[in-house]
């Protein structure tokens, strides 16, 4: 199954396509490398003038932005798109199989490829008006990473190991897509971002701490135990963190992944950052033993719930 690719047939291999980018050949090896394509025969045309005129921007960008920055931004963008791609062809490929669909694979593959676009977009503009970017400041530093003060969270589903031997694949991948989409539909239902998820467990962030706690407890009420979501645990950790091409670096991350691992089934932890913010009025915190987990041997932790009712 395959698709003819957008902006018309193929006419330059990847040499003449350095060539025609007047890129230097190490530099552009490494950007391809990065990208994760692997090496094909140099004299196969696989690439269009679209390709060209979207690339010529990634050269032109090389005047203002050391290599290594491009690389780890080629890589990012790579990584991520392998992903998605990966998704898209069984999804495409299914569809195929469907007497039902009458789209050939490739009619599929450019509409799938507009809603990308069209999706990509907003949340560049979205992204775009969180950044100060018209900021000589602002643009230095996001070249370097961001670095920001927010709550970070970790949840997964307990016991997930035993659970993917005792239940089939379709099982599987019905638990998984059930989890994914009610925690997802949580965290951006309170302005938090999901930065990635991990199979049985994701990564988000908040800004507001109190957005973050409601995001944990509705985490737990509201999508552990509902068919086929088993228990769930949470960590959460409140500081500073480094946002570098859309995952997030620094303490609070380790801290929230430790907590969630020391979590019971069905609870929240969080550190001692996050529970010196959460309101106390809206929110009960019980401090519990420091725990010695990897990385800290005294770390201070708090359930977090609701206040009980009498």
């Amino acid at each position: 199954m395959t698709s003819t690719p957008p902006g018309g047939e193929p006419r330059f291999s990847r040499d003449e396509l350095i060539a025609a980018l007047g890129a230097e050949p190490e530099r552009a090896q490494r950007l391809w490398n990065a990208f994760g394509f692997a090496r094909r025969h140099t004299d196969e045309k696989i690439f269009t003038q679209r390709d060209v005129d979207a690339l010529a921007l990634l050269v032109e960008s090389s005047k203002a932005i050391p290599e290594d920055e491009q690389v780890a931004t080629a890589r990012a963008v790579g990584q991520t798109m392998a992903r998605l791609a990966d998704w898209e062809a069984d999804m495409l490929a299914e569809l195929s199989r469907n007497p039902a669909i009458t789209w050939s694979t490739e009619e599929m593959a450019v509409a799938l490829g507009g809603v990308q676009q069209l999706v990509w977009r907003r949340h560049l503009d979205i992204a775009l008006a969180r950044e100060s970017i018209d900021d000589e400041a602002a643009e230095s530093q996001r070249l370097a990473g961001v670095r920001t003060t927010e709550a970070v969270g970790f949840a997964d589903i307990v016991g997930y190991t035993s659970l993917s031997r005792r239940i089939d694949m379709p099982g599987l991948e019905t638990l998984l897509e059930k989890f994914e989409d009610r925690v997802h539909e949580v965290i951006t239902a309170h302005g938090g971002q999901v930065v990635k998820t991990l199979g049985d467990a994701v990564l988000f962030t908040n800004t507001d701490a109190q957005a973050a706690a409601e995001t944990a407890i509705e985490i737990q009420e509201r999508v552990a135990n509902v068919d086929p979501v088993p228990q769930l645990r949470v960590g959460m950790a409140l500081g500073e963190i480094l946002n570098r091409h859309g995952d997030v670096f620094g303490e609070p991350v380790n801290i929230a992944s430790r907590l969630c691992g020391s979590a019971r089934p069905g609870t929240i932890l969080v550190d001692a950052g996050f529970a010196a913010q959460a309101d106390g009025d809206r929110y009960r915190l019980s401090s519990i033993r420091p725990l010695s987990v990897r990385g800290y041997r005294r770390l201070r932790a708090w359930t977090l719930g609701r206040p009980r009712t009498h």
